[in-house]
């Protein structure tokens, strides 16, 4: 299998910083972790030495990263529905349903996005890094609808790994959060990382955390709920569901961050939500070929409908 090797100087030492956290900067186009799966396969070298994730880069060090192949993918092509809000020949920009999961996993072989593309593009999709995720560029959470943007190319694929990574791709969301939002707008600044008992959970962690940064206005005020709009400037995991906890408004439908507001919810509305009340509304970004700055807008899924519909201030109290 051939690979292509480059090399990457430190210049200056970084005391408090990992090997994997720092090469995520120097090389847009991998994610963290394919980088710690290129680290521990011995792929990924210092001054010519195997190391850890966690090794400390000094000034001078000479790291050599060797990027093998894309490994075919094992999943199936399937035809699944896709609804596509834009396509041409180096990347499409999907409306993902809520309930569809973006890449294999354990639990989920099947019925992906991945497996969807496969079938779409007949093949056609990016590899970078040798890992078995064909064009996906960014990813929503499995219950999460809206914009999502796939490369067909690597070369697209690079160059929009270091949109995202600079913060150049503007990601509009809406979601409805429990309970009043007081102000019409604000910022959350707060930094974000793993819950420390709750290892598949995030949390606000202003020490080891990494920055986060959030935007919202109001858009509408709902009955013991909020229609929110939020711009994202960074890209941390689960960040708006995590920063909305942290505001004290949890996003309806939200077991994991926000169980017992719902409960609370449901008690004064009658409404369940089927799901995490979040949905990519828009996404912003210039396109790898042309040049040209586009925009894409995702109408809203049924079930979001329907929850605004429930929660209308106006809306009959079943009790």
């Amino acid at each position: 299998m051939s690979s292509t090797t480059q090399v990457v100087s430190v210049e200056h030492s970084l005391p408090s910083e990992r090997l994997d956290v720092w090469l995520r900067t120097q090389l847009p186009s991998l994610s963290r972790g394919a980088i710690q799966r290129l680290i521990e396969d011995g792929h990924i070298r210092v001054n010519g030495k195997t190391v850890k994730p966690t090794h400390t880069p000094r000034a001078g060090d000479r790291v050599e990263v060797e990027v093998p192949e894309p490994i075919p993918s094992q999943a199936q092509p399937e035809a699944i529905p896709l609804d596509i809000l834009h396509e041409d020949e180096v990347l499409l920009v999907l409306n993902k349903p809520p309930g569809l999961v973006v890449h294999p996993a354990a639990g989920h072989e099947s019925r992906t996005l991945v497996n969807a593309l496969l079938h779409h593009c007949h093949g056609q999709l990016s590899g970078i890094g040798g890992v078995a995720r064909p064009g996906i560029v960014h990813r929503l959470d499995k219950d999460t609808s809206g914009c999502l943007v796939v490369a067909k190319t690597d070369e697209a694929h690079v160059a929009l790994s270091a949109q995202f990574a600079s913060r150049k791709v503007e990601k509009i969301y809406h979601a409805i959060v429990c309970g009043e939002i007081a102000r019409e707008q604000g910022e959350i600044r707060a930094a974000i990382g793993r819950h420390p008992s709750h290892r598949k959970c995030m949390a606000v962690d202003e020490e080891f955390g990494r920055e986060a940064h959030t935007s919202y206005s109001v858009l509408e005020r709902l009955r013991g709920a909020t229609l929110a709009q939020a711009l994202i400037h960074t890209g941390r995991t689960h960040q708006i569901r995590v920063h909305f906890k942290f505001l004290g408004y949890p996003v309806v439908g939200d077991a994991t961050y926000g169980h017992r507001p719902n409960q609370l919810l449901e008690e004064l509305t009658g409404y369940a939500a089927p799901r995490q009340m979040l949905h990519a509304y828009r996404l912003a970004f210039i396109h790898p070929r042309t040049g040209h700055r586009m925009h894409f807008d995702a109408p809203r899924p049924d079930d979001f409908k329907d929850a605004l519909a429930a929660l209308k201030l106006e809306a009959a109290d079943p009790r």
